[in-house]
């Protein structure tokens, strides 16, 4: 089973962006996204937590994200959860990943621009990289 997911948050690091020998892009950052609440007694929001995840697009989409993300816009993002594990000598973790479908700026909180991009091959990819 495949749990799908929507989430909105802060991208906190800069994308990295990098095409594996076979020639497939892969785009990968950490969002952080945190929880906001209305205190109705103070009439002010409260921030909540911080949940942090690791998010990886591929092919068409992590070019784009190349192009389009940058560290601290805010996003919108659909894709598979993956919540892992890990244990590395004496430390231990979980580590919440997502597989993006989708990404696009969050319009709450600013405007942008689409330009639509024509079907990518590897070496344009590539190209755009550079």
């Amino acid at each position: 089973m495949t749990d799908t997911i929507t989430i909105t948050g802060l991208v906190a690091t800069e994308p990295r962006f990098l095409i594996t020998s076979d020639g497939l892009p892969i785009a990968s950052f950490r969002l952080a996204s945190t929880q906001r609440t209305f205190d109705r007694e103070s009439g002010e929001w409260r921030e909540g937590d911080t949940n942090w995840y690791t998010i990886t697009a591929f092919r068409s989409l992590a070019s784009n994200v190349n192009v389009s993300v940058e560290k601290g816009q805010r996003v919108v993002i659909a894709g598979r959860l993956r919540i892992r594990d890990w244990t590395s000598g004496e430390k231990a973790g979980t580590t919440v990943e997502i597989d993006a479908d989708a990404i696009g700026h969050d319009l709450n909180w600013g405007t942008a621009e689409f330009t639509r991009t024509p079907a990518r091959s590897a070496e344009t990819a590539e190209a755009v990289a550079q």
